[in-house]
C-alpha cells in the first residue's frame, strides 16, 4: 500500500513535469515567432504624454483603438493635460467621446481624475499601480498599460486578445484575466513583458482574431497544437 501511494504521488509529480515542460516549450515558440513577426511593435493609442496615454486607454474599455485613436485629437486639442481638463465641463468632454460609448461614465471619470492630479499629485500622472488604481475609471488593466507604455515599468496588461491567445496557446487556463496574467507573468522572463503583451495584441487582431483560427489555422497554434483538429472555444474575458 504504501508503494502503491508513493508511486501514484511520483507518477503525479512527473506529468506535472512534463506538463509544464511542454508549456514553457510553447512559450518559447510563441515568443521567437512574434519576435520575428514583430521585430518592431508599435503602441496602438495614439498619444504625446503619460496623461493623453491615461485617458487613451481609459477610453479604449469597449471600445476599439481605431475609435480612440478617432476622438482623441479633438479632446486633446481641447486639453492634453490635467490643468486644462478639470476647466473643462463634464457635458462638453461627453459630446466629444461619445463614439468610444459608455460616454456617461467615462467623461465624468476623465473630468474627475483630472482635478485629482491636480490637487494630489501637482498635474501628474503617479508611478505606482496603487495611486493608478485609485483613480476614477482606472483598473488594474489601464493601470498596467500606463505602468508598462508610458513608464516602462514591467507588467503584463491582459485584455480580450492576450486572454482568448493565451488560451489557444495552452499558456493558461483561461479561467479570468487574472489567472491569465499571472501565468503568463510565470512563463515568460520580465524582461520581455512590455513588448511582449504588445506583439500578443497585434497578432491577435491580424492573425489569430476571435472569429478566425479557432487554434488551428494560424502559424503560431499550428507550432504549438500541430494535431490539433477541432475548433478550440476560449472563455470570454
Amino acid at each position: 500500500m504504501v508503494l502503491y501511494v508513493v508511486f501514484f504521488a511520483y507518477f503525479k509529480l512527473v506529468k506535472l513535469e512534463n506538463h509544464i515542460m511542454k508549456k514553457m516549450e510553447r512559450a518559447k515558440i510563441v515568443l521567437k515567432l512574434l519576435n520575428k513577426i514583430y521585430p518592431n511593435v508599435p503602441v496602438p493609442l495614439n498619444h504625446k504624454n503619460i496623461y493623453e496615454l491615461l485617458v487613451s486607454v481609459l477610453l479604449s474599455a469597449q471600445c476599439t483603438d481605431e475609435r480612440v485613436n478617432q476622438v482623441t485629437p479633438t479632446l486633446f486639442k481641447l486639453a492634453n493635460n490635467p490643468f486644462d481638463m478639470s476647466k473643462v465641463s463634464t457635458s462638453k468632454i461627453y459630446k466629444i467621446i461619445r463614439p468610444c460609448g459608455l460616454a456617461p461614465k467615462k467623461s465624468r471619470a476623465i473630468s474627475d481624475l483630472s482635478k485629482i492630479l491636480v490637487k494630489k499629485f501637482n498635474g501628474k500622472v503617479p508611478k505606482n499601480f496603487e495611486d493608478l488604481e485609485n483613480l476614477p475609471g482606472v483598473g488594474h488593466k489601464t493601470a498596467s498599460v500606463v505602468m508598462s507604455q508610458g513608464f516602462g515599468h514591467p507588467a503584463f496588461p491582459v485584455d480580450t486578445h492576450i486572454h482568448r491567445l493565451a488560451q489557444r496557446w495552452g499558456l493558461t487556463s483561461g479561467k479570468n484575466v487574472v489567472q491569465t496574467e499571472k501565468d503568463l507573468k510565470s512563463i515568460f522572463p520580465e524582461k520581455h513583458w512590455n513588448r511582449l503583451h504588445l506583439q500578443i495584441i497585434w497578432y491577435g487582431r491580424e492573425y489569430c482574431k476571435a472569429r478566425d483560427c479557432f487554434g488551428i489555422t494560424c502559424k503560431i497554434c499550428k507550432s504549438c497544437y500541430p494535431n490539433r483538429v477541432k475548433r478550440f472555444i476560449a472563455k470570454k474575458a
